[in-house]
Parts: C-alpha cells; structure tokens; sequence
C-alpha cells in the first residue's frame, strides 16, 4: 500500500450556502480526490460508521484534539472519511461540534472499494462499509499505512489502536516511513 497513489473518485458533499433560505441553507458540490490529496501533506482515517460508539468517542474526537500536534508534524489537514452519505456525515460533524478535522463522506464506497478496505458487515446490520485504517498521504501518494489486524467481512471485533490518532502522531515525530 506504501506509494500507492489514493484512487481518484467523486465525493458528493453538501455544503452550506447562505444564499439559499429556508431551513435546509446547503447545496450539492461534487469535490474530487485532487482536492482533498492534491499539493498536500494529510492524515486521512476511515471508520465503520458515523455515530457508532468507538468512531464518536476516542477516534473523531482525539484526531480533532491532537489537530495542532499533527500540524506541527508537517500535515496540513486531518481527513475523517466512512462509507455514509452526506446527510449523515454532515450531522455527526455538527454534533461532534468539529472545527478542525473534515469528514469526506464515500456513500457510495468506491473510494473504499478502491482503496481495498471495503467489508460487509451485514452481522451488524451495516451493509458494506469501511475497514478501520488510516495514511499519511503526500500529494495524493500514501506515504505510510494504519491498518487495523483481523480485516475480514463480518468480522465479531472492531480492532482499534493501530489507526488512533496517538499511534499516528508517534510515527510522524519518529519520522518513520512504514507503519504496520
């Protein structure tokens, strides 16, 4: 997975426009791979589901915490992204109260598909959704690799530790190259 470089898809996002009135201020935007990836040095962590309980209590909200320690590491934005719509992604956003860390919502999957961390997890009513791992990724190419032990479709455990953010930010002040 070291120097692949992240696939290239559409993401379609909601965002807020205040020249739209009424309840609902927000307007479909397509980003792409190149604007999240392209030029930049990011962290990038994927989860089963938003609002699920480890996703919403220790991962989302200590990438958010540590944001300042990952920017004096040289990364210039943290990238939280799941296999939800952006409905959802949008509302976990404002009810984690997030002012630094960005959810890039993959409803469709693809972008996990294509990464290969795509699994079912039908045994816990999910569907398809993501493996939990995370990348350093240098402009657009990925630089080092967090991926959870176990990987398999309907799997009984959520593995947690490699990816969190703490794990993380130990290997970029080490300056190490490979994660496993």
């Amino acid at each position: 997975m070291i120097r692949k470089k992240v696939p290239s898809v559409t993401f379609r996002t909601r965002v807020r426009d205040e020249s739209i009135e009424g309840p609902n201020p927000f307007r479909w935007e397509d980003k792409t791979s190149d604007d999240y990836f392209k030029g930049k040095r990011v962290v990038l962590f994927s989860l089963p589901g938003a609002f699920t309980p480890t996703c919403s209590t220790y991962q989302l909200p200590d990438f958010e915490k540590l944001y300042e320690e990952f920017q004096a590491e040289g990364i210039n934005e943290i990238y939280c992204i799941s296999v939800n719509d952006a409905f959802v992604m949008n509302a976990w956003g404002k009810a984690q109260g997030l002012k630094n860390v960005k959810l890039i919502p993959d409803g469709s999957g693809e972008f996990t598909r294509k990464m290969g961390m795509l699994v079912a997890k039908d045994n816990l009513g999910f569907g398809m959704r993501s493996w939990r791992y995370a990348a350093v990724i240098n402009d657009g190419v990925v630089e080092q690799w967090f991926e959870e032990e176990g990987f398999s479709d309907n799997c009984d455990s959520d593995p947690y530790g490699v990816s969190s953010p703490q794990n993380i930010l130990e290997n970029l002040k080490a300056g190490e190259a490979v994660a496993a």
